[in-house]
């Protein structure tokens, strides 16, 4: 009696089944960490950051702007909201009935000995038919089984395949950014590289100065020949460098192409990490943790438990009966002057509804499959909070000591350049031994490769900050 009356209550309401939509609480803290490692925040909320205003060197963002065109993930990730907005508006169209036209235009000859269309009966004997040509003209439209959508199965499909939709541009935008991402990085990293071979290619030059100028002492007798062989340990160390930095510049550019899509202009090429660093912004990341719900993936993942949740909706009225609709309009006529007249009028009007009576519980079982389908799709949407905010507190604790760690750095390389440039003048007037000076050399070239170093770790932890936070959350949604 339950169900029929439930039943009874749909039938006359058109209700749904789909259960209310509610966004899970969010499994994380309400505000970004705090302690030594974090810098202060300071704003409120989070303004939206286009990737032009984080990444201001012109060269970057032509870089960044021709990948939007040519990125082969980009365009598989475009052509899959197509495909998802192609299967929105077909299932859109399932809520619509289905009307089709015909037209029939059919010439027949009966010959003098055709026999009648009904044969004799008892014992009398029908007139034929007058032998010669008959015509038959038929206009007709139709609907066939429209479903009347009682318990919402087909709305509830309908809202399944739009939240797919909006779930695959979500999915495009999360690819955008981390295309946007990926190239700023491997911008930066050839900025580094090409730093590091002019470090080398400077060593290269000053250690074989050195070599020489050993040699002419170890000739005369002042040093040991060990000496020149800890020389030429400096110098073979800083060839090898110079070698690695070569391939890997070149594997560098290869990287950027194909982020890029298309061949890249040296011109639009970084000459060092120090002229590169400074054109990249440092957004900021405000004082609420709820702006991770605008990430893209974090979008993507709640697309994903919308859609689901509209399923179970569609899976609960498949428990119900179907009901159809199905209708015919028509004009015939033998005679195409009386097809349009009131005697060429035929019509016809049906129902239908289907109800299957035993399917070994399977209509219940997919119940709860979707049921658990939205109970995994939940955790997917609490795990994608989760991860997004541990991303973005390891870039904030990265970017609350960088800049100490950069201060730092500095500071040695001085102190290094300033021993090193001290113990060369010594070294050369005879009043240093060899040993200092080598040791002086290398660790002048240390603190120079450390240096880059870290400029590259700070430079790529504002990239990381402005991906983890989200990007650019102001792109415009196409409608579907």
């Amino acid at each position: 009696m339950r169900a029929l009356a439930f039943g009874a209550a749909c039938l006359l309401s058109a209700c749904s089944l789909t259960p209310a939509y509610v966004r899970p609480a969010a499994p994380i803290p309400p505000s970004w960490p705090v302690g030594d490692a974090y810098l202060a925040q300071h704003e409120a909320t989070l303004p939206s950051l286009g990737y032009r205003q984080v990444f201001g060197d012109p060269r970057l963002q032509a870089l960044i702007a021709q990948a939007l065109d040519h990125n082969r993930d980009l365009r598989i990730a475009l052509a899959a909201i197509a495909q998802a907005r192609a299967q929105y508006r077909i299932q859109r169209a399932a809520l619509l009935p289905e009307v089709g036209a015909s037209a029939t235009y059919a010439r027949s000859y009966r010959g003098k000995g055709a026999a009648p269309a009904d044969g004799a009966q008892g014992g009398t004997t029908a007139a034929a038919p007058a032998a010669g040509y008959a015509s038959s003209y038929d206009l007709g439209l139709g609907v066939t089984a429209f479903e009347l959508d009682l318990f919402g199965r087909l709305h509830a499909m309908t809202a399944a395949a739009q939240q797919r939709y909006l779930e695959q541009e979500a999915a495009a935008r999360a690819t955008r950014l981390t295309l946007v991402g990926d190239i700023a990085t491997a911008w930066l990293t050839y900025a580094s590289d090409r730093s590091l071979l002019t470090i080398a290619q400077d060593t290269v030059r000053s250690a074989g100065a050195s070599v020489v100028l050993t040699a002419q002492r170890v000739d005369g007798g002042i040093v040991p020949h060990s000496a020149l062989d800890q020389a030429n340990q400096v110098l073979h160390a800083a060839q090898a460098d110079l070698a690695a930095q070569t391939t890997a510049m070149a594997q560098d550019v290869n990287a950027l192409q194909l982020l890029v899509g298309a061949p890249v202009d040296p011109a639009l090429l970084p000459v060092s990490i120090e002229e590169a660093a400074a054109r990249i912004g440092d957004p900021p990341a405000g004082l609420d943790t709820a702006i991770l719900l605008r990430r893209p993936d974090v979008v993507q993942a709640e697309y994903e438990l919308r859609a689901v949740n509209a399923e179970i909706g569609a899976a609960r009225a498949a428990l119900f009966p179907r009901i159809s609709l199905s209708g015919l309009l028509g004009l015939t006529s033998t005679a195409l002057s009386d097809l349009f007249t009131h005697d060429a009028f035929n019509g016809s009007v049906g129902a239908s509804a289907a109800y299957t009576l035993f399917d070994g519980g399977a209509a219940r079982a997919n119940v709860r499959y979707t049921e658990a389908q939205r109970d995994a799709a939940v955790a997917s949407y609490e795990k994608s909070l989760q991860t997004a905010f541990g991303e973005v507190a390891d870039a904030l604790a990265r970017r609350g000591t960088i800049d100490a760690q950069l201060r730092a750095q500095h500071a040695l390389l001085a102190d290094a350049a300033n021993t090193y440039d001290a113990s060369a003048q010594r070294y050369r007037v005879g009043v240093e031994s060899a040993l200092s000076n080598l040791d002086a050399q290398r660790s002048y070239y240390a603190a120079q490769r450390s240096l880059v170093a870290v400029e590259l770790t700070a430079a790529t932890n504002r990239v990381t900050l402005y991906r983890t936070l989200g990007g650019d959350a102001s792109l415009e949604r196409a409608q579907p």
